[in-house]
């Protein structure tokens, strides 16, 4: 898959035998300073939650190709794709929400606020289990050490962060 931040490819861990997300960042990204930055923040801020509902890091690797996080692979439909079949049962949108809510708030409770929630960054299970997925515009509220990128990525006035369809009333 492309987002605005990276390609996401399905790869295999040889090492570990198992298969893997790898997050590349494309070179005309990972030319500019500022994105590199948040490249390297999302995999700071993802080692930093540990949640069944939210997707894990495994590492973040570096060949001549340039940098890319390993991930965790969940399988699954996006809740965009799920919800492009038709609404789901309201006992399923129930499960659905409280999973996310309990990723959200595991991940507020470490201080790092998610900024680009939306359905296509969800994967639902057939048991509609859910993962949250991509950190790549989250922002870390809480000051962890001296860490420079934190502090240095602050939001700019007047940028757009996220996904206009879906972002609060606030944030438009």
């Amino acid at each position: 898959g492309r987002g605005g931040m990276g390609e996401v490819w399905r790869a295999r861990d040889t090492k570990l035998r198992r298969d893997v997300a790898l997050k590349t960042l494309p070179p005309e990204l990972a030319a500019d300073a500022d994105r590199l930055a948040r490249f390297e923040r999302e995999a700071t801020l993802l080692a930093a939650l540990n949640h069944p509902r939210i997707g894990a890091i495994y590492g973040v690797e570096e060949n001549e190709a340039g940098r890319f996080l390993v991930l965790e692979l969940v399988e699954g439909d996006t809740l965009a794709d799920r919800l492009l079949r038709g609404p789901l049962p309201i006992e399923a949108a129930l499960k659905v929400a409280l999973q996310i809510a309990e990723a959200l708030e595991a991940a507020h409770d470490k201080g790092v606020i998610h900024r680009d929630l939306k359905p296509a960054n969800i994967k639902v299970g057939t048991d509609y289990s859910v993962k949250v997925l991509d950190f790549g515009l989250a922002k870390d509220v809480a000051v962890r050490g001296d860490d420079a990128t934190a502090t240095s990525l602050r939001t700019e006035i007047g940028a757009v962060m996220g996904t206009p369809a879906y972002m609060s009333p606030e944030q438009a």
